[in-house]
């Protein structure tokens, strides 16, 4: 079995530096999933630190240096109207903030370690909406003018297709993250009507230029639209601990072809005890007898996750798979 810790800011953890001066240095990027992978050896490698800012970022938001160690955010949501997003020029992969870094680093990486998987996070049109506009303006905007907020999520499309092959011509591959889109904040209906549309779009365009489907993360409550994330023609979606998995799980048994990465509770593998990480680990392991084609994750690892606790659970895993 697949064991995938998804390693963001917890990266910068391991060389000693803030999420925030990771975040804003190529190099600390780089060495920061360099001792990452060096340690936990995981696939994929997606090198970034908060990788649902830069899209905002590059479009014109402020992103706060936070206190401490916690990961940087949006400042100012600079936008006030879905209006303004229809208005927007594509990205620009070679020139606009911090995206060509990012390219750039995963291109390091992939020299660095060739027998590791690169996939740079690529985020979806709803994640950029609300990091603009502010999540209570969207779920506004989509009360009252959803066919607007339909179109403007089709119009961020081309600038992540853009994003894409410059990311393409790097020489690396691609994920997709959209997880502010998740039921209870879109329900399931307006999930299909408002943001389906520019998923399959984006998708699509981004299998097209890579080559092969798409891994799609959304995270929370995502068994009411598994249906609707399937229509977009990913092979790969992740089962949150948020939601019911096994609920989750029987609504994908017919797809064997869809890999299924079934997420721990990331509170006990950051930091619980070694025989509650076992115990989630049982849990986990016994869901995925159910279907052959999944992996265990981890969902997104804090930056104070233990280590330890992170190398005992991949173990631990991997020690049961032996044996059985």
């Amino acid at each position: 079995m697949e064991i995938s810790p998804s390693v963001y800011e917890h990266a910068a953890q391991l060389i000693h530096v803030t999420p925030w001066e990771a975040s804003r240095d190529g190099e600390l990027i780089y060495q920061a999933h360099a001792a990452a992978y060096r340690i936990y050896r995981h696939a994929p490698i997606m090198p970034g630190i908060d990788i649902y800012n830069l899209e905002a970022e590059a479009y014109g938001a402020e992103i706060e240096q936070p206190i401490g160690n916690a990961t940087p955010a949006v400042r100012n949501h600079p936008f006030h109207s879905i209006d303004e997003i229809l208005k927007l020029p594509p990205l620009n992969a070679e020139k606009d903030g911090r995206i060509p870094v990012q390219i750039q680093v995963a291109k390091r990486l992939m020299e660095t370690f060739p027998e590791a998987v690169i996939r740079v996070p690529i985020s979806g049109p709803f994640s950029i909406a609300c990091n603009l506009l502010g999540f209570d303006r969207v779920m506004l905007e989509v009360a009252d003018r959803p066919d607007h907020v339909r179109e403007a999520l089709l119009h961020l499309v081309d600038g992540q297709l853009a994003f894409a092959q410059g990311v393409k011509d790097a020489g690396v591959d691609i994920t997709f993250f959209e997880s502010a889109a998740c039921p209870p904040m879109l329900s399931p209906k307006m999930f299909r009507n408002i943001e389906l549309p520019s998923l399959k779009k984006i998708l699509g365009g981004m299998a097209t230029i890579i080559g092969r489907p798409i891994p799609c993360i959304i995270g929370g409550n995502t068994t009411p639209i598994v249906e609707a994330m399937i229509e977009t023609g990913t092979t790969y979606l992740v089962c949150p601990f948020e939601t019911n998995q096994t609920a989750f799980l029987e609504k994908v048994k017919d797809r064997q072809d869809i890999q299924i990465r079934i997420n721990c509770d990331l509170r006990i593998i950051s930091s619980g005890t070694r025989d509650e990480i076992r115990k989630e680990a049982d849990r986990v392991i016994a869901l995925c007898r159910t279907r052959k084609n999944v992996c265990l994750g981890t969902g997104a690892l804090p930056y104070e996750a233990s280590v330890d606790n992170v190398l005992y659970v991949m173990d631990y895993v991997r020690s049961v798979e032996s044996v059985e």
